[in-house]
C-alpha cells in the first residue's frame, strides 16, 4: 500500500497529553502517513513538545491559527493542508492503537468504502483504562446517525480520493457529527471495524462532558445545519437524550 493518510488533530493547551497522543502515531505500524497539528493559539508549553517532534520526524507538520476560532477551524485548517489520499481524525488527548491505520486501511480499500470507524476504548484523565468499550455497529446511513453519534470521530476515515476534501460545518461543537452526516448524503453508508483500535479519554472538563451544551448543540446541527423541521430536530435531540442515557 502506498497510499498516505493525513491525520488532523487540532490542539489547544494539551500539554499533558500531546506526546503520547504523537507517540500513538508514531508507533503504527503503517508508516506512510501525515500528522497536521493545528494549533488554535495554545498559551501552554504545547507548542514546544510539537515543534521538538517536527524536527525528529518530517512527517508531523505544525500550522498556528492566528486567533483562537475553535476545533471545526482547526481541524478545517488541517483538512485544507492534507496531501493524503485518506482523510483520519485524531484529537490531542487521545490515542490510536499501533495496528489502527494498517488495519483500517486494508479494511477500506478491500472492501472499496468511502467511511469507516472502529470500535473504541474510555480510559480516563490519567490514561488507565475504565472497562468501557464502546462498541460500533457494523453498518450506518444518514437515517440511523440521526437518531445518535455512532462514529467516534478518533475512529474516523474518509477516502479522499473518492469523496474529495470535506470539511465540516463551521460550528462550535458537534463539528464532527456534521461532516459524517454530509458525506452520508452522497454515500449510501459508512462501515464499521468491531476491533477496538483507538482510546478515548475521558476528561471531566472537557466540552463533551457538559450535557446541557451538547443537547443545545446537537439541536443547533439538526436545525440550522441539516435544515430540519423544529418537530424533526426536537424529536432527533430527544433521541440523542435516551441514546446517551442507554450507552
Amino acid at each position: 500500500m502506498n497510499n498516505l493518510v493525513s491525520i488532523i488533530t487540532p490542539n489547544f493547551n494539551s500539554e499533558k497529553f500531546i506526546t503520547q497522543t504523537i507517540k500513538s502515531v508514531i508507533n503504527q505500524s503503517y508508516e506512510n502517513w501525515e500528522m497536521i497539528i493545528v494549533d488554535d493559539l495554545s498559551t501552554d508549553s504545547s507548542i514546544n513538545i510539537i515543534n521538538s517532534f517536527c524536527k525528529s520526524d518530517t512527517r508531523i507538520k505544525l500550522h498556528r491559527l492566528k486567533c483562537n476560532s475553535g476545533a471545526a477551524v482547526a481541524r478545517n485548517k488541517a483538512i485544507s493542508l492534507a496531501n493524503g489520499n485518506f482523510i483520519a481524525f485524531l484529537d490531542s488527548d487521545d490515542l490510536w492503537l499501533p495496528k489502527k491505520l494498517e488495519f483500517q486501511l486494508n479494511f477500506m480499500l478491500s472492501n472499496n468504502f468511502a467511511l469507516s470507524y472502529t470500535s473504541y476504548e474510555i480510559i480516563n484523565e490519567e490514561g488507565d483504562k475504565t472497562g468501557k468499550i464502546i462498541n460500533c455497529k457494523i453498518k450506518l446511513d444518514y437515517k440511523r446517525m440521526l437518531y445518535s453519534n455512532e462514529i467516534g470521530c478518533l475512529t474516523a476515515m474518509y477516502n479522499q480520493d473518492v469523496l474529495g476534501k470535506v470539511y465540516m460545518p463551521n460550528i462550535r461543537k458537534r463539528q464532527d457529527y456534521g461532516l459524517w452526516l454530509k458525506i452520508l448524503k452522497v454515500e449510501k453508508h459508512a462501515f464499521g471495524i468491531l476491533e477496538v483500535l483507538a482510546q478515548y479519554r475521558d476528561r471531566s472538563q472537557s466540552i463533551s462532558n457538559n450535557k446541557v451544551e451538547m443537547l443545545k448543540w446537537n439541536w443547533n446541527l439538526y436545525k440550522n445545519i441539516e435544515k430540519l423541521s423544529y418537530l424533526q430536530s426536537s424529536f432527533y435531540t430527544m433521541c440523542n437524550v435516551i441514546n446517551k442515557l442507554f450507552k
